[in-house]
């Protein structure tokens, strides 16, 4: 059985956290490996890849076998495009240094779009808690406003209310007084 370039699952419950290994083709997903190549994080944005190149490339050319995902982790990292450039190489079609070159180039473009993408993911995130925060400030200002209104209510109230105690307390206080100077007059 050839050996296989494959993934390796670490990590806890809805949190998986994976080693690049090359295993027997026959050996458990989680069991026994020949070596490891590097880890892989998918839950961070972008994922996180940690992987020794130089090692996959020289076990591609051994004839390990990827993965599907694997495989798609080479592409990315530049793996398999390093491979077919030094199959080129061997075959006398182009030269190292324009090998390098190709390979150099390519690397400048994909670590631009990587931090592109870091960048963007960054100004998302900071627009969004700016936007909570906006969302959080107005609903404290209409709350705030709220308490105000409530205040102004209750002390309109309890000035009406003790407008209306004076109001009768000097009613109650002019009766008397009337009927007292009624009384003598009536007499």
């Amino acid at each position: 059985m050839p050996a296989r370039m494959r993934l390796q699952r670490h990590g806890k419950k809805n949190q998986p956290f994976y080693h690049i290994v090359v295993a027997d083709g026959r050996a458990p997903r989680d069991g026994r490996f020949i070596e490891k190549l590097g880890t892989y994080n998918p839950l961070t944005n972008p994922a996180t890849i940690e992987l020794n190149e130089d090692k996959a490339v020289q076990w591609l050319k051994n004839g390990a076998q990827p993965s599907d995902t694997v495989r798609r982790i080479l592409s990315y990292k530049g793996v398999l495009l390093r491979r077919h450039l030094q199959i080129g190489v061997e075959k006398g079609a182009i030269t190292q240094a324009q090998a390098d070159a190709k390979f150099n180039e390519w690397k400048q473009a994909k670590d631009a779009k990587i931090a592109n993408v870091k960048s963007n993911a960054d100004a998302a995130k900071r627009d969004t808690a700016k936007a909570r925060m906006d969302a959080e400030r107005k609903h404290n200002e209409a709350k705030a406003e709220a308490v105000a209104a409530k205040m102004r209510a209750k002390a309109e109230a309890e000035a009406a209310a003790k407008a209306e105690a004076e109001a009768a307390n000097a009613a109650a206080e002019e009766a008397p007084a009337a009927e007292a100077t009624e009384a003598p007059a009536a007499e």
